[in-house]
């Protein structure tokens, strides 16, 4: 039989070699035609009595790099369409049927009666792990940069294959357990060490050593279908079963607050899974899973954080008029925190960098950043010498500004003050070589303002990075009046070469992700002068779902810079551009109090000496607060929608204010950007998903309450009338390639 995706052949001893090469593809993914065709393969080899054994691997560079999403999110739509037509009870057996699908394939590899090996290449992840998993032993080629693993979390799922069954029978429990609520893949050492890859070969003997296994007489039964096995983390009511669940689950709750539905799925699959035989223990996973898939944490995700997150970085938002292009040499102006991570990242991905500073120590600090850096992955066995050597050779740093003569693209990331910024341009311009691009990484500055300073406005740019940059994987790339395609086309191209995700928006003050995480910081001082009590404040905004309190993040970013924010709007645009009363607060916590952030060790925290315990809410904050209310009659589920509503009702006004034309920038940047709840999908998927007309009742409501921050834009409430949501009202275009 002739199959599109897989190749079969059967040597003299009748093994058979499954060669999975999807033609056209750069990898391997479970799609419809691949889970069908591999379907058909297993019986195949299992009915052909020539076969004595099964060698399953890839034709490409990588195993699997999983499942192809796109089947899944049909799935859902088939599932909405048979809720429509035939109603809950037929439209959830659909669900469940189609989730069994594969797992029902997987174990019949594992029940065949035939030894199957899995001869894996580079990554295998997510559904192609679970398929080796299945296999009856598993071979991989050496490469340092090879990994397996089950990274479906990420995305609001979990491994809906039996990955949750075979690995807590395969590796004790606790480790089961973390790999799969981390997503992290392992490298091939470590899953050698744990036993879930047999060997580790020459990747010119990796179909050899995978039929000598066979020859060897490798077994055509997986551990736990054999009489007398026992569970590497013990039975689950045991000694050691009650010292991990109970703690795990607590852990758990304490780590997300309940907020991702995959990840209490995956506590619940292996408990009740390492208490059933094998197939029934299937048969809970894919309860679970079928559920899971129908959530809207599950949706969100999956659109968001794979679909979106991917166009976005294949070039959706650029300019198809202009040729592709490649930053070979960048100069940072401004050798900074921020610049100093520019510098380095940069160099990382292979461009030559030069940092430019008011001196030559200035500049060599910025080097320096990246010096420690290296230092530190080497240290930790993450990077060799000679590639730190390499990065390093890659940066000059200097402080004569002729250097960006010869450069294509120069990054200014000097102090956020408009006369600094105005000076260095009046340096830098003169010396710009023909069809260079120059780029600000301001903050919070509208980039027209600062482009009056510019000939040439169609070659000025915003690029904002977010601190540490060397961590965070977003680039706003702000796009000015006068900005033209060359420049947008050029700074795209090169925040994918550094392997950030851009988003484009519209010039603004603060620009889309400032504007939103400002409303975010801000609500904590409502609630600080409102006389909520500090730790509540918090507490909330984490059981909410960000990543810090307001408070917290207020100090990491410096008060006293906050102050200068204000005080810079205040003077641009007037008095009632800004809450007195926030600038108030700070003007006392920074030039009455000198408590800086952080940066001092005094913020609204106060920071120990480096090593020396945890930073603790500084005692006298009560003190600045006008009342103070009793937290007994506070409602937590109302302060925890005050966090999200007031994020995404600034998100909607920018897409009202035309800063954000794609709703796919604005779900993406919230997340990467500035932490917004990744199980709500983004700040407006977040309204979609509730419902705009149910938001814009909440956002009535809470406005009531608390005033004009919640009111909601004509926009939103225009699509609660016509039961809109914005990926609907703004179709996203669709991605380049």
């Amino acid at each position: 039989m002739a199959y599109k995706n897989f190749r079969i052949e059967t040597d003299a001893d009748g093994i058979a070699l499954v060669t999975w090469d999807i033609p056209g593809k750069s990898m391997n993914v479970i799609d419809e035609t691949s889970a069908a065709e591999l379907d058909a393969v297993v019986k195949q080899m299992s009915s052909d009595s020539a076969v004595k054994g099964v060698v399953l691997t890839s034709g490409k560079e990588v195993f699997c790099a999983g499942a192809d999403l796109t089947m899944l999110q049909r799935m859902n739509l088939a599932h909405a369409e048979m809720m429509k037509s035939k109603g809950e009870e037929a439209a959830n057996k659909y669900m469940f049927d189609e989730a069994c699908k594969l797992s029902h394939t997987f174990r019949n590899i594992e029940t065949g009666g035939k030894p199957w090996v899995a001869a894996i290449s580079g990554l295998a992840l997510g559904g192609g792990f679970e398929l080796a998993l299945a296999c009856h032993y598993r071979v991989a080629a050496d490469n340092p940069k090879a990994r397996v693993g089950l990274p479906e979390i990420k995305v609001g799922l979990f491994p809906g294959g039996g990955g949750t069954q075979r690995l807590s029978r395969m590796i004790p429990t606790m480790d089961a357990v973390q790999m799969l609520l981390k997503g992290e893949a392992i490298d091939l050492k470590k899953a050698n060490a744990y036993g879930i890859v047999g060997a580790i070969v020459p990747a010119a003997d990796l179909i050899k050593t995978a039929k000598d296994w066979i020859k060897a007489g490798g077994k055509a039964v997986a551990p736990w279908d054999e009489k007398g096995f026992k569970l590497p983390g013990g039975p689950v009511y045991s000694k050691a079963g009650l010292q991990f669940f109970q703690p795990a689950s607590a852990m758990l709750r304490r780590e997300t607050y309940d907020n991702y539905p995959a990840a209490r799925a995956i506590m619940q699959c292996v408990y009740e899974g390492l208490q059933l035989p094998m197939d029934a223990a299937l048969r809970v996973e894919s309860r679970y899973f079928s559920k899971i898939l129908r959530s809207n944490e599950a949706a969100a995700m999956i659109r968001s954080l794979f679909m979106s997150m991917q166009e976005l970085n294949k070039g959706a938002r650029r300019p198809q008029n202009v040729p592709a292009s490649k930053v070979k040499k960048l100069a940072v102006i401004g050798a900074g925190m921020m610049g100093a991570g520019i510098g380095f990242v940069s160099a990382q991905a292979g461009i030559d960098v030069v940092l430019i500073d008011r001196d030559q120590d200035s500049a060599d600090k910025g080097k320096g950043h990246a010096k420690a850096v290296v230092d530190t992955a080497v240290a930790k066995g993450r990077m060799q010498q000679a590639d730190a050597d390499a990065i390093l050779g890659r940066i000059t740093a200097t402080p004569d500004y002729n250097a960006i003569k010869d450069c294509d693209l120069v990054i200014e990331a000097v102090f956020e003050d408009r006369k600094v910024k105005a000076e260095t341009y009046a340096k830098a311009q003169p010396l710009l070589r023909e069809g260079a691009i120059f780029a600000t990484n301001t903050s919070t500055l509208p980039i027209n303002s600062l482009a009056e300073e510019w000939k040439d406005q169609t070659k000025f740019i915003g690029i904002h990075f977010f601190s540490p940059v060397e961590k965070m994987m977003l680039a706003e790339i702000i796009v000015g009046r006068n900005t033209g395609d060359v420049a947008l086309a050029t700074a795209l191209d090169y925040v994918r070469q550094i392997k950030k995700t851009p988003i484009v928006v519209n010039d603004s003050r603060g620009f889309f992700a400032n504007r939103c995480v400002m409303l975010y910081v801000f609500e904590g001082f409502e609630m600080l002068l409102e006389g909520v009590p500090p730790a509540m404040i918090e507490n909330v905004a984490r059981m909410a779902g960000m990543p810090v309190g307001p408070l917290s993040l207020s100090d990491e970013t410096a008060i006293d810079l906050g102050l200068k924010i204000l005080r810079a709007t205040e003077a641009d645009v007037g008095a009632q551009a800004i809450n007195q009363d926030h600038k108030n607060l700070l003007v006392e916590m920074v030039e009455k109090r000198g408590r800086l952030g952080r940066k001092n060790g005094k913020g609204f925290y106060d920071y120990p000496e480096k090593g020396k315990g945890q930073k603790k809410l500084w005692p006298e904050l009560s003190t600045l607060q006008p009342k103070l209310l009793d937290s007994d009659t506070l409602d937590v589920e109302e302060l925890k929608q005050h966090f999200l509503v007031v994020q995404a009702v600034e998100a909607a006004r920018t897409v009202e204010d035309h800063v954000i034309t794609d709703p796919r920038e604005a779900d993406v940047g919230s997340i990467l950007g500035f932490g917004f709840p990744p199980f709500t999908g983004g700040t407006l998927s977040y309204i979609d998903f509730m419902g705009a007309k149910k938001f814009v009742e909440l956002c009535y409501k809470l406005e009531t309450k608390y005033g004009s921050r919640f009111t909601p834009p004509k926009l939103l409430i225009d699509m609660a009338a016509k039961g809109e949501t914005f990926y609907d009202r703004f179709p996203p275009k669709k991605a380049a390639a």
